[in-house]
């Protein structure tokens, strides 16, 4: 068993930490956690490349598909669904392996979360309604008057998160990065932690995305979010985000082509995979990154001297 407190294995989409992660908990008796953002969502298995339930069979699996699509699902609620599956497994003994590509999972697990109350439903909902009403600029316009230090860290176009800075602004009259400075902290100690950041060549990884995405259609992946687009959910909600929901749900609509719809759901998963890279270089450089077909080696080297 190894002494380390986690397992953390991140890397941009389709880069094999599934496929790694599985392989290490069958070798070391561990469980499996998830550690990505719409890997949570019940409705979306196929479309997100969630474990199979054959391989969910092989090992155990935590915080996979427990949340409806209807819900907003926040990093503070992972924070508290994580940190009660991490004490079940040390209960039971095992070594928790977390795997995924949101890093902000990975930044509020190591290095603590935000503690911003709960926004009110009708602030909320104000602000959400503004964003698909108006737009993204005049909520922009409003924070950099309201909280400039925030809207000048964030991305004139970034709708969720200017969205979410005006939201903790508005309730609680305090700057989202006043919020941050006075956080809680992680659950993991990072010194006691093997982590790694899996890299692999440009061109491989769009072959990669390329090909999974084809698998997820030749798999479901249309059923499923038409499945999805029949709940008439809100299209701002994280789920109906999700790449390849919105384009699948243009064709579906009538819009455009599959191929069409597949070839723009396939670009923006390689602009995603590009940012997670960029993410991860900038926030976490204290962790190694490492081709795909070292990582195995580099982690059980890490093991043995954590």
């Amino acid at each position: 068993m190894p002494s380390a407190a986690a397992i953390l294995i991140a890397g941009p989409t389709a880069s094999g930490k599934s496929a790694l992660a599985l392989r290490l908990a069958e070798k070391l008796g561990g469980v499996i956690v998830n550690a990505d953002s719409m890997q949570v969502y019940r409705d979306l298995r196929i479309i997100t490349a969630r474990p199979t339930p054959d391989e969910e069979a092989r090992v155990p699996h935590r915080l996979y598909g427990h949340v409806d699509a209807a819900e907003n699902y926040s990093v503070g609620r992972w924070c508290r669904d994580v940190g009660a599956a991490l004490t079940e497994i040390a209960e039971q003994g095992h070594v928790p392996i977390l795997v995924g590509g949101t890093g902000l999972y990975f930044k509020a697990l190591t290095s603590g979360l935000a503690a911003v109350p709960p926004i009110p439903a009708d602030i909320r909902g104000q602000v959400r309604g503004r964003l698909q009403s108006e737009g993204v600029a005049p909520l922009y316009a409003e924070l950099l008057e309201r909280d400039p230090l925030t809207a000048h860290r964030l991305m004139p176009l970034d709708r969720s998160r200017i969205a979410r800075a005006l939201e903790v602004m508005l309730a609680t009259g305090r700057s989202l990065t006043d919020w941050h400075r006075d956080g809680l902290p992680g659950l993991i100690d990072p010194s006691r932690a093997a982590k790694i950041f899996l890299t692999c060549e440009r061109k491989q990884l769009v072959a990669r995305i390329e090909t999974r995405f084809a698998a997820m259609l030749a798999a479901g992946a249309l059923e499923e979010v038409r499945a999805l687009r029949e709940r008439q959910l809100d299209p701002l909600l994280p789920a109906m985000k999700a790449h390849g929901v919105p384009w699948l749900i243009r064709h579906l609509n009538g819009e455009l082509s599959l191929d069409d719809a597949g070839a723009g759901a396939v670009m923006d998963t390689r602009r995603y995979a590009k940012r997670q890279v960029t993410w991860f270089r900038n926030q976490m450089k204290d962790w190694p990154m490492v081709a795909a077909e070292e990582a195995l080696m580099a982690l059980e080297s890490q093991l043995t001297g954590v």
